[in-house]
């Protein structure tokens, strides 16, 4: 692993902790917690893909005709991820995105997905309807990288400011919590992130990130500041979530 990723993380440390350290977790006392947590939370699970596919769309050719773009193993990175998170299998084995995934979950705890099913209906390129104060801000974290254009800052923003160790924690509350067998849909996809990202996608999307910073020490300085804006948005979502279950 490239070195500069190691003096990165370590950068990274104290903005993780506060997440990772969240009074959000011990609140989550109920499946209906849950499901609130949920309804803010998928956001970003739909904002996420927004950052892969802006990603995909950057360092791959997705149209027609079709041009080799770009350095194959940047390509090949990019490609593996976008297999994996858009057209996944659910606990049935059927071919599922992530975020549909999560929906599946939401509708199986009672959590209501009527205003993230409407958002995602009429955004568009040049509209990203609104939803409240504390996703309204953490989508326009996201969507200022992504408008960017600057490949190594939404690598960044996809890299850095997920989940990372949370579910782990997520999972081991809705376990507790799944005594009616109505959140086993949302065990899966944290499991299934789990997996994902510690065997597969985050060493892959680490790599990516060295490809396309090299030796360019300004770039690995954007790279450090995208990912503390990102997770200083986790954060305060996750403020805006506890704010509502207080």
């Amino acid at each position: 692993m490239n070195p500069k990723i190691n003096i990165l993380n370590n950068n990274l440390k104290k903005y993780r902790e506060e997440i990772v350290n969240h009074a959000l977790y011990k609140k989550l006392n109920s499946v209906e917690d849950i499901a609130v947590m949920m309804e803010h939370h998928v956001y970003a699970v739909w904002d996420f893909m927004s950052l892969l596919k802006a990603l995909q769309s950057l360092l791959t050719c997705t149209s027609s005709p079709w041009k080799p773009v770009g350095d194959g193993k940047i390509r090949q990175l990019v490609n593996s991820i976008v297999l994996e998170e858009e057209s996944d299998v659910d606990k049935e084995n059927t071919p599922l995105s992530h975020y549909e995934m999560y929906i599946d979950a939401m509708k199986q705890c009672g959590a209501n997905t009527s205003a993230i099913e409407s958002f995602v209906s009429n955004v568009s390129a040049t509209n990203i309807p609104m939803v409240n104060d504390g996703v309204d801000a953490f989508l326009k974290t996201t969507f200022d990288v992504i408008e960017s254009n600057e490949t190594h800052k939404i690598a960044s923003a996809f890299t850095f400011g997920r989940e990372d160790l949370i579910p782990d924690m997520f999972t081991a509350i809705v376990n507790e919590y799944n005594t009616e067998n109505n959140l086993d849909k949302f065990v899966y996809y944290l499991e299934r992130h789990i997996e994902l990202d510690g065997g597969e996608h985050g060493p892959l999307a680490l790599e990516l990130i060295s490809n396309l910073c090299g030796d360019d020490d300004n770039k690995w300085k954007e790279v450090e500041e995208t990912a503390i804006a990102c997770l200083v948005a986790r954060k305060k979502l996750w403020d805006s979530i506890l704010a509502d279950l207080n």
